[in-house]
Order: C-alpha cells, then sequence, then structure tokens
C-alpha cells in the first residue's frame, strides 16, 4: 500500500461552486424533505417518500367543487339562438344596422321561462332546461379572435399561440387525483388543435390528459393494448419493477429528466388501469333505465362514462359534443346539433343531482367563440351566422355554483357586452377558485417564470 497516496493534498481544500453543489446539495434537500414529511417520517418513511405526484391532496382554501366535466362545444355555438335571447332584433329584420355590420337576423327559436327562477331557456334544450335552477348561465363571455384553432385552444390553456397547459393540467396538479388506477384527466372525444388541448406542456408529463376517441367500442378496445397477451400481473410486475431500477441508476448518472419520470409514471399508471378502466368504460354495467336516459348515441355515451368516471375519482373529465360552425342553415343544422346534446347533457346533471354528486361536481358547457347576430357574409345558402368574439355564451352548473340565474348581459343585437364583462381568462380563474385556489397564487416555475392560468375570479 502507497501511503502518500492518503496524504493531504491541495485538491483535497478547494471546490468548484458546482463541485460544492453536487456534494452538499442532497444534504440540504433531504432537510427540506424531513421539514415537508414531518411526523410522517416516524410513522411510514417508506410510503411517504413513494408517493405519486398524482396523490391527492386538499387546496389552500375549502373548494366548494371536488372535480369537473367539461363539456366543450366545438364550432362556436350561436349564443343568440341557445342562451342569449333577443326579441327586440325581430323589429330591425331587413334593415342595416351599422353596429353589426349588416341586417341583423333575428333568432328563429322560441325562449320560455323555466323553473322557479324563470331564466330564459332556448326551445333547443327542453331538456337541460329543467335543471335551469341547477345552472348559472353566463352571457357577458367573450375571446380574443374568432379562429377556430386560436380559440379552442385559449378556451382549453388560456392561450392561443404559446405552449401551455391545459386547465385540466393545471387542475390534475394542484389536486392530484383521487384514483391511482386511472388517469386524473380524461378526455372523451377530441377535435381540432388534437393533443395541444389537453397537453401538460411544461408541467410534468404526469398530468398529460389521456384522450379515449371511442366510448362506443368494447371496453377492451377503447384503450389499446391495455392487457398483456403475453404476461401475467405478477410477471409484468416484476418486469416494471426491474425497469423502474434501471430508470433509477440512469437518472442517478444523468442531470433529471422530466420525459423519463413521465414515462415511468406511464408504465406505472397503465398496469394500474388493467383492471379498473375496462370496468369504468364498460355501460352495459349500468342499469337499463339509466342508459336510456342518456340515450344510445355516441354522445349519450360520454355522458355516462363522464359521470362513471367522476364517481369513481378521476378529477377532471373533458367530454367533445362538436358540430356547432353553423355557417349556413342555422335553423336546420342547429336543430338537428341541439337534438343531440339536449337529452344526454340533461340526463347527466339530473344523475349527478339523484347521488347526491353535483353540488361538489362542476359542469361546465361552452364553445370557443359565438356567432354574428347578422347573416354570413359568405351568403352561404341558407342563412347562417359568421365567427364572433365578442359575445358568447357559456353555463355552469353544481360545484358551488349558485344555479337560477343569468350572469353578464350584450347589447339589443347580442353583438357586445355591455355588463359584467368575462375574458375567458375570468372564466379559468372561476374554475379554480371553485376547486379552492387563488388563481395568482397557484403556479409552476419553469424557465425562471412562474406561469399560472390567469385571471378575475367572477362569483357566480
Amino acid at each position: 500500500m502507497d501511503i502518500n497516496q492518503h496524504l493531504p493534498c491541495a485538491d483535497d481544500f478547494c471546490v468548484t461552486r458546482r463541485q460544492f453543489l453536487n456534494r452538499f446539495g442532497m444534504g440540504f434537500g433531504a432537510l427540506s424533505l424531513a421539514g415537508l414529511l414531518g411526523p410522517m417520517l416516524g410513522q411510514d418513511a417508506r410510503a411517504a417518500a413513494n408517493l405519486s405526484p398524482l396523490a391527492p391532496h386538499s387546496p389552500p382554501f375549502p373548494g366548494k367543487a371536488k372535480r369537473v366535466i367539461h363539456i366543450f362545444a366545438p364550432g362556436g355555438p350561436s349564443h343568440i339562438d341557445t342562451w342569449d335571447p333577443k326579441p327586440e332584433m325581430a323589429s330591425h329584420a331587413g334593415k342595416d344596422v351599422s353596429l353589426i355590420g349588416g341586417q341583423p337576423l333575428p333568432s328563429q327559436f322560441k325562449f320560455h321561462k323555466k323553473g322557479k327562477s324563470g331564466v330564459e331557456v332556448s326551445e333547443l334544450f327542453p331538456k337541460i332546461g329543467e335543471s335551469i335552477d341547477d345552472i348559472a348561465v353566463i352571457r357577458s363571455l367573450h375571446t380574443d379572435i374568432p379562429s377556430h384553432e386560436f380559440a379552442t385552444l385559449m378556451m382549453h390553456t388560456g392561450s392561443g399561440r404559446l405552449v401551455k397547459p391545459s386547465m385540466g393540467s393545471w387542475a390534475l396538479y394542484g389536486l392530484g387525483t383521487e384514483n391511482q388506477n386511472l388517469p386524473g384527466f380524461i378526455a372523451l372525444g377530441g377535435g381540432l388543435g388534437g393533443a395541444a388541448n389537453w397537453r401538460s406542456a411544461f408541467l410534468p408529463g404526469a398530468y398529460q390528459g389521456t384522450v379515449v376517441s371511442n366510448v362506443s367500442a368494447p371496453a377492451e378496445k377503447i384503450i389499446e393494448n391495455i392487457r398483456s397477451h403475453y404476461a401475467t400481473l405478477p410477471q409484468q410486475r416484476e418486469q416494471l419493477d426491474l425497469l423502474k431500477r434501471l430508470n433509477e441508476l440512469h437518472s442517478d448518472s444523468m442531470k433529471h429528466e422530466a420525459a423519463l419520470d413521465a414515462r415511468i409514471q406511464s408504465f406505472e399508471l397503465a398496469f394500474k388501469m388493467q383492471t379498473e378502466a375496462t370496468d369504468v368504460f364498460n355501460v352495459a354495467q349500468e342499469p337499463q333505465n339509466i342508459r336510456e336516459m342518456y340515450g344510445d348515441s355516441e354522445v349519450g355515451r360520454r355522458m355516462l362514462v363522464a359521470r362513471r368516471l367522476v364517481e369513481h375519482g378521476v378529477r377532471f373529465v373533458q367530454v367533445w359534443a362538436g358540430g356547432w360552425d353553423h355557417h349556413t342553415d342555422v335553423k336546420g343544422a342547429l336543430t338537428k346539433q341541439a337534438q343531440l346534446v339536449d337529452q344526454p347533457i340533461g340526463a347527466l346533471l339530473k344523475d349527478l343531482k339523484q347521488r347526491g354528486m353535483l353540488e361538489d361536481t362542476l359542469v361546465v358547457w361552452g364553445g370557443e367563440f359565438g356567432r354574428t347576430p347578422r347573416h354570413d357574409r359568405g351568403a352561404r345558402g341558407e342563412p347562417g351566422r359568421d365567427h364572433h368574439n365578442k359575445a358568447m355564451c357559456a353555463w355552469m352548473a353544481g360545484g358551488g355554483v349558485k344555479g337560477g340565474q343569468a350572469y353578464g348581459a350584450t347589447d339589443e343585437f347580442g353583438y357586445d357586452v355591455v355588463e359584467n364583462k368575462m375574458h375567458v381568462h375570468d372564466l379559468h380563474a372561476t374554475i379554480l377558485q371553485l376547486l379552492g385556489f387563488d388563481h395568482e397564487k397557484l403556479t409552476y416555475r419553469y424557465n425562471g417564470r412562474d406561469f399560472r392560468l390567469q385571471s378575475i375570479i367572477i362569483v357566480l
């Protein structure tokens, strides 16, 4: 043994800043972890160390909603024909109105006061109208640009251009999910923009939305390759444990990789989903009267699956129910589209209420923008309406929302908001507030900046 190898040398007393942080950083991290875990260390340190990023946790202040079902109506529903009645427009028919850039196109649908509240509901929605006392209609919503791609992304992420996390990803990041065997954020269907609308962006990959395109397929086919045909569950568990150890070795020798963490989480989730996922998507398990209440249609099955998902602890479910881009034949096309969604959505609201779930389940309906009060300038056949961003409608029900009210107002033509103006950002902030978050404090540090979903809380 060469004793000279053990004698002190100058290099032992000089370290670079990087070496210092490398040697001592883990120690500081351990101290911080001990402070966070506190008494849990003495009870079950191993369980605490293995907490999933999707583990459920409480919001900063008591939230009235525990889960969200977002029914997205892509295409841009005509607010004038659905939730914002403008009977006075008929007196201006055939006249040029400079405010709207042409001749008004009065709605061809009648509105009736419904429920104890007397809120006006279009004849297009008789089933939804039966629950109007649980619904808060927002008549003063607006967005930035009347372009499908831009406005759809804005509605989902709060930004029409930048890569931002989806609203569902923010909810999952803030609250985790109550069921570790299913994704915490699921999109049923999909459309314009695709994955951009349910991505986690710079949030960790565990908060990414999972899209299920066809709920009408057999349960085993809804999520492809959910079961292994080559290995038993114990064998799969051994394989995943080996992969995890190998990935941890890789992670120790490399810098932290978010993509690797997301891949490990996806492996674990896929393993856990093998039994529960096939059950929750199997609507045949529902009683016949419940299935008939929702209706035998793709939209009906999506609404029923949405209820089953939140019932099984999924935090955020989005249901795509599109077909609202009516540049022509607004009367015929809108009638057909409303008939597709009225029964399923009406059933969802009643079903949630009779199960005692509506009080803490927030249901949100709306599209990406509204429609013009004039005939589409393209003059494409029967009267229709063009894109419009200055006024649009949405509604919210359950989750602590005061139902039986109409919030805000537009002018006599439905062209611009004149009372309680509410941007899409404000809708997002209101949803976060109902979930128990201050929208300015639910942030994530990325590239040296604290990002958040956005803006002003509206009390509904």
